[in-house]
């Protein structure tokens, strides 16, 4: 559509035009089949009855354009109809409408790109691999493109980087993509998370009634812009922390270098408040709760024990001073 909303294009003309079913359906790029359905939903008001035709007007097609700039946001026909019934009923749109854009607007500053055929197999070694590729566009990292076989479209250069890397570090394509399979599905059960408790939180007295009010609606989409950056946030410093964690796990198992840990005595189990216990299964849930508590107090250890090494260090080093210097 144009730079106008569909809401906003149709004015009222100096003579009303009409329509049969058929020509409405050419005016509005909807199919008779489609426009009948709209009809028996509730969602398109009734044609005028002249004899034995039906006669649409502009309303109609006002209202099919509305529909369809709905749908391509992303909104149900059940939650369009209500949207709908507010509308007729005097409510305005504007402020719902601006709320969804931001919602489905994007959640990162990388811009896509292209790739040719060419370059995507010379990045992975030159060798062409079309059951890869096939692999990679079924898990969205690369688009085909309509009636363009040498190129595709990149949504995101750096996850296609990190496989490049990772495959000339010797990772099978294959590894790499079951991978992202599985990390895709953790990933999506943070964003589930963060969604879940910020609308508990914060965006339930906008959602309490459908649809909210254009005053509500602004509110709520200035609330997504500020909080937007705050899940990436969190998950770059929990990832930094859990990396740090397990890599030095890691390095110690294989150097055959363990931490050192005294020898103290068995103090037995250590009541935690319910408040703590219970944020913890809200963060990781209930089956790992002591998995979590084990790592963040060996973390909490392993911080204390280098802060005193790096102090002990520091005063060792430091030059002895004169009494009398300046």
């Amino acid at each position: 559509m144009s730079g106008q909303s569909a809401l906003q294009q149709v004015a009222p003309a100096a003579t009303p035009a009409e329509y049969r079913i058929e020509d409405l359906a050419h005016a509005s790029g909807a199919t008779v089949r489609t426009i009948r359905a709209y009809q028996d939903r509730g969602l398109l008001p009734r044609p005028e009855r002249r004899g034995r035709s039906n006669v649409y007007g502009d309303t109609h097609l006002a209202r099919l354009h509305q529909i369809a700039d709905l749908l391509d946001r992303g909104y149900t026909l059940a939650s369009i109809k209500e949207l709908l019934e507010a509308w007729d009923a005097g409510r305005g749109l504007g402020g719902v409408l601006g709320l969804v854009a931001e919602v489905s607007g994007p959640w990162t500053d990388e811009e896509a790109a292209r790739i040719s055929r060419a370059d995507l197999d010379e990045t992975f070694g030159g060798n062409p691999d079309d059951k890869a590729v096939a692999e990679a566009v079924e898990l969205g990292i690369l688009v085909r493109i309509p009636d363009n076989d040498a190129e595709f479209l990149v949504p995101s250069p750096q996850e296609l980087a990190v496989a490049a890397e990772l495959h000339a570090a010797g990772v099978p394509l294959d590894a790499i993509s079951g991978h992202l399979r599985e990390l895709r599905g953790q990933v999506e059960h943070i964003a589930a998370r963060f969604l879940d408790f910020t609308t508990e939180h914060v965006f339930a007295r906008y959602l309490g009634h459908h649809p909210p009010t254009d005053t509500e609606a602004a509110e709520a989409a200035d609330l997504v812009r500020r909080l937007r950056p705050l899940a990436q946030q969190t998950v770059d410093a929990e990832l930094a922390r859990a990396m740090r964690l397990f890599a030095t796990r890691h390095l110690q198992k294989h150097l055959g270098t363990p931490a050192a840990t005294p020898v103290t005595p068995d103090p037995g189990p250590v009541p935690l408040p319910a408040e703590t216990v219970r944020a913890v299964q809200d963060l990781v849930g209930p089956d790992n709760v002591a998995a979590f508590i084990t790592a963040a107090t060996e973390r909490e250890v392993q911080a204390r024990a280098m802060d005193a090494l790096s102090l002990s260090t520091r005063h060792r080093d430091r030059p002895s001073t004169p009494p009398n210097s300046p």
